[in-house]
């Protein structure tokens, strides 16, 4: 069955299409990225730098972003960044059918993190205008509906359908996830240019970069509770961007997977996001901001501290399902609170400096899980230096829950 505000609002589900095919090629991004860096080295703090390299541009132009995400169309900022994937997919796939690349070591790996870089760069862009975007798109009232639609359908095509399809094409040929995934960023691009918006959208006044920047930093401080959410947030993302850093060698050595297989690990994963965006919306309403928010760490802690300490695929599978429905909880809570309190005109400004705060550890605690396995490897032994980032994220998490229970007064 559609649901209703798929049927009825031409908007949203031109929106809602275009980011089931943005977040299908990013779901193949996910598995091709740093298996193509396996086919090159297998040094973990090179394979780790490709993805701190796709999250360093959260650290380096989020908040910059975020003052011209206030001041431009955000329709076309969706557009032009998806045609700038689709460029960079078509230089990958270039590399992945270079026999000279292939093997080549820390020349090979160094280029690949340059694209991923910059493919970080047009998320960065992208993301911030898509969720500035969403409140121009439907009413406030639906919110936490469109949120959880919206949610749960890029998590289909980025966990569900993306990494298996990745698996399959990886293991016919490298560079054919690159080729499928130029074809989804230009139709995603294509449907997000037919959106009509509203005529009159908040515009921000024109008063200078860092007065604009810093309008969005006093109106968070002013909020400390967003702000506390922003920290907490960081704090999770570091955990969460460590543990998927290492998580292809985690699968190659400690499970024991192919890259098929590896593909399924992650599909089997997102089954709990999924099921986490559909919940979502009514364990919010039942439970409150402050307890939801509250499941969602321990679901955090329990995936972590799973992943820690198996070498089963079967409950990594459920480790990564947990991980994942947590998230969704966490995210349609906190992203429709943002959307309906932040005001339309510093919604981007806000936006970007909040996921500066929460996103921008990500390159961080990338860097920090290939360093921490790189050094306990020659103690350890490969296998068990892996478990070792999950197993700080656990504990990462177990702490943010005194801490909400203290700190989230009012949630």
């Amino acid at each position: 069955m559609i649901p209703q505000l798929v049927r009825h609002n031409r908007g949203f589900r031109l929106l809602i299409s275009a980011s089931a095919l943005s977040n299908l090629g990013d779901g193949i991004a996910l598995v091709a990225f740093p298996w193509l860096a396996t086919l090159m080295t297998r040094d973990p703090v090179l394979i780790a730098a490709t993805a701190a390299a796709q999250r360093l541009p959260w650290l380096l132009f989020t908040l910059p972003v975020g003052v011209w995400t206030d001041r431009a169309d955000r329709r076309m900022m969706i557009v032009r960044t998806d045609m700038l994937r689709l460029v960079l997919m078509l230089i990958a796939m270039t590399m992945a059918l270079s026999p000279a690349a292939i093997g080549d070591g820390a020349g090979s790996v160094l280029a690949l993190a340059v694209v991923t870089f910059l493919f970080g760069t047009a998320e960065v862009v992208r993301d911030n205008a898509a969720q500035t975007l969403l409140p121009a798109v439907v009413d406030a009232p639906d919110l936490e509906r469109a949120n959880g639609q919206l949610m749960t359908v890029e998590q289909i095509a980025g966990q569900f359908i993306g990494p298996p399809l990745a698996g399959l094409l990886m293991a016919l040929a490298a560079a054919l996830p690159f080729g499928a995934n130029s074809w989804a960023y230009a139709a995603s691009a294509a449907l997000i240019a037919l959106i009509a918006l509203p005529r009159h959208q908040p515009s921000a006044s024109p008063e200078g970069f860092l007065t604009a920047l810093s309008e969005g930093l006093r109106w968070l401080r002013g909020n400390p509770l967003i702000l506390r959410l922003a920290v907490m947030l960081g704090a999770i993302n570091a955990g969460f961007a460590g543990g998927m850093a290492v998580l292809v060698l985690y699968a190659q050595d400690v499970l024991g997977l192919p890259a098929s297989a590896y593909g399924m690990l992650l599909t089997f994963g997102a089954i709990g996001g999924v099921a986490g965006g559909l919940a979502a919306p009514h364990v919010a309403g039942r439970l409150g901001m402050r307890n939801s928010l509250r499941v969602a760490l321990a679901g955090f802690a329990i995936s972590n501290l799973t992943l820690g300490l198996t070498a089963d695929p079967a409950l990594a599978a459920m480790a990564l399902a947990t991980e994942a429905a947590s998230g969704m909880l966490w995210n349609v809570v906190t992203i429709s609170y943002r959307q309906r309190l932040i005001p339309g005109t510093l919604l981007g400004r806000v936006n970007s400096v909040y996921r500066f705060l929460g996103w921008g550890a990500m390159p961080l605690g990338a860097l920090a899980a290939g360093m921490l396995v790189s050094a306990l490897t020659p103690a350890w032994g490969a296998g068990p230096a892996l478990h070792a980032p999950y197993l700080v994220a656990a504990l990462t998490s177990a702490l943010l829950i005194l801490l909400a229970s203290r700190r989230l007064q009012g949630a």
